[in-house]
């Protein structure tokens, strides 16, 4: 299972999102810093609506959801990369994930303190990115020293020295790995380098209660600094998850629509982070059960069958697949089946997002 961090200033939220997100995650959160010292784990349902379609025209007996790992992670503060705050010890914690989540403060709160003194994400990001390229440019220059002897005589030794040049320059600018142009040989060079700043992102953007439905000028900062890294950004309210958490499902949308929102942005944020992360979905469809299985996206029909079990892929010999939409739209399979929309697919075929499958194999 893929995981992906939840990393931050101190008091910007990451905590309260954690429990909120995990729904009965026991992390701490309190109004102090580094409240949060051993990172918590949470693993998560991907809120998907297609499961309970699917559920009612097989009707199954039970639906089981695809699943991501949250980490929350202790808040960095300036001076991390050098040990402040037991930051190198928290920065070892986001080189363990997949993805981050950024969780940046765009809420104004006396009560809450801020560690800077003031609401401003711009400054905020900065710094969490600052001392993410410091790590990364200290990994790096170690690794060039390590490899220099090496180049003496190798050329691939060469050409990895060549690579890791151009990135340290790219952080010396304040870029991030992510933001540097790499081709396929080069990106299998730094893959065991594990770059914090290499790490796909989205960047939260944690705004109170009443500013969930319409955002503000904070959001729009955060959105122009996301935009030069073409990265995602959700609004979130830590505060109103926090909330929907005790409440009875039955009141849940009544609450919601008084915010002036359909759902809080905690499920666009499961969802945005599953897609970050690569992970597609695609479902089995039957009487027992309706299942969510994640695969990478690329994956070919045998492989998918090998996330069931490692036989389904040794003796994979087709997959009979039909679409979401077109099972949805005929009914039922073998309605689709008498429409031609079931297809027989081979060992060849690459898994699409949404595809309901029958895998044929041998023991």
């Amino acid at each position: 299972m893929l995981r992906a961090g939840i990393v931050g200033l101190p008091n910007v939220g990451k905590s309260t999102l954690f429990n909120a997100v995990v729904a009965n995650a026991k992390a701490e959160a309190a109004n102090f810093p580094f409240c949060t010292i051993e990172p918590n784990v949470g693993v998560v349902a991907v809120p998907d609506e297609r499961l309970n379609v699917l559920a009612k025209i097989a009707s199954s007996v039970q639906t089981i959801p695809a699943r991501v790992e949250f980490v929350d992670i202790a808040g960095l503060v300036k001076g991390a990369s050098q040990g402040e705050g037991l930051g190198n010890q928290f920065l070892s914690h986001i080189r363990e994930v997949d993805a981050i989540v950024h969780v940046v403060r765009c809420f104004e709160n006396d009560d809450i303190i801020h560690v800077a003194g003031s609401v401003d994400p711009a400054r905020d990001i900065e710094i969490i990115n600052i001392e993410l390229g410091l790590s990364d440019l200290s990994q790096i220059e170690r690794r060039i020293d390590r490899t220099r002897k090496q180049a003496r005589t190798s050329k691939d030794a060469q050409f990895e020295i060549t690579v890791l040049e151009k990135l340290a320059a790219a952080l010396n600018e304040g870029k991030s790995v992510r933001q540097v142009s790499l081709n396929e040989e080069e990106a299998v060079i730094i893959k065991g380098l594990e770059l914090l700043t290499y790490k796909p992102i989205i960047y939260a953007a944690n705004v109170s209660e009443d500013e969930l439905a319409t955002g503000n000028h904070f959001v729009e900062t955060v959105r122009q600094i996301a935009s030069t890294e073409d990265a995602q950004v959700v609004i979130v309210s830590a505060q109103v998850e926090a909330e929907l958490v005790e409440l009875p499902e039955s009141d849940k949308a009544d609450f919601l629509a008084s915010l002036g929102v359909e759902e809080g942005g905690l499920k666009s944020l499961i969802r945005a982070t599953y897609m970050l992360l690569g992970l597609r979905t695609y479902f089995t469809c039957g009487p027992k059960e309706t299942r969510a299985w994640t695969i990478n996206a690329g994956m070919s029909a045998p492989q998918a069958a090998g996330v069931i079990h490692s036989d389904f892929e040794r003796g994979f010999i087709r997959a009979e697949t039909v679409a979401y939409k077109d099972l949805v739209t005929t009914g039922s399979m073998n309605a689709a089946k008498e429409k031609g929309l079931v297809r027989s697919e081979g060992k060849e075929y690459v898994v699409q997002e949404g595809d309901v499958m029958l895998f044929r194999f041998n023991v």
